[in-house]
């Protein structure tokens, strides 16, 4: 006679969650409803992979730290903010992560940069990518620590290996000759091999000249706008108008 208690608690010692989740509801059929033998071992399988895949894209959106918990399909797409779907479903399978393309995300202050942006961070966490999202001034502060505990090589092989980087508010403060610097080498590490997201307030064609550096400058362009997707978003503030909404 089968002990159906002592399968359930076999495959939750073996951490087959989804497996057990799926044998307890078949348990609960009636015996017309039962699958065969192979129904049953397909379902259950199924039900492991799906949840297997559901606690792997909740662990990389834990780490990735993403400023929204944003989606694709909520992306507010329209003639007035510069964005149409067709945009979207281009990128939607994340395919240009594959290809090694970088985004730029670019326009003014409020205008859905980021949410973008970590809409696209989250699409690529769901596809089974590590993604790890970063305010610039974060980023730069991350790297002159990283210099001072003697870590800084560890971390440039560590943001190496992340399928996908952002870093938002590109532009909103000075840029520091190590920052320039820095970015410079982490753009290095990753070209043609890694994708990177970057939003800014800046258009750009202004870029360069915030980086202000002639040499780095190029270089630094060179390996981000070569193979990227642009966005030149536009319109009023969405939090402006979410604030007068409230």
């Amino acid at each position: 006679m089968i002990n159906t208690e002592q399968t359930l608690e076999k495959l939750q010692q073996l951490k087959l969650c989804g497996m057990a989740q799926a044998y307890e509801t078949t348990l609960a059929l009636s015996s017309h409803e039962l699958p065969t033998a192979h129904e049953l071992m397909a379902r259950l399988v199924e039900a492991e992979q799906l949840s297997r895949t559901q606690q792997r894209t909740q662990m990389y959106l834990k780490l990735s730290n993403l400023r929204y918990d944003a989606v694709l399909e909520q992306v507010q797409c329209s003639p007035a903010r510069n964005i149409t779907r067709d945009q979207i479903l281009a990128l939607a399978d994340c395919s240009f992560l594959q290809r090694a393309e970088n985004i730029l995300i670019t326009g003014p202050t409020g205008c859905g940069k980021s949410y973008l942006a970590c809409a696209f961070g989250r699409q690529a966490c769901t596809l089974g990518y590590k993604v790890i999202y970063l305010g610039m001034n974060r980023f730069a502060e991350k790297l002159a620590l990283s210099k001072i505990e003697g870590s800084y090589i560890k971390l440039l092989n560590h943001i190496e290996k992340i399928p996908l980087i952002i870093i938002d508010d590109f532009g909103l403060t000075p840029l520091e000759s190590q920052s320039r610097l820095a970015l410079l080498q982490v753009l290095e590490d990753r070209y043609g091999k890694r994708s990177t997201i970057i939003t800014s307030q800046l258009p750009v064609s202004k870029w360069h000249q915030y980086i202000s550096e002639p040499t780095l400058a190029d270089a630094i362009m060179d390996r981000l706008s070569g193979s990227a997707h642009r966005f030149e978003l536009k319109g009023e503030s969405m939090r402006k108008k979410t604030l007068e909404k409230k």
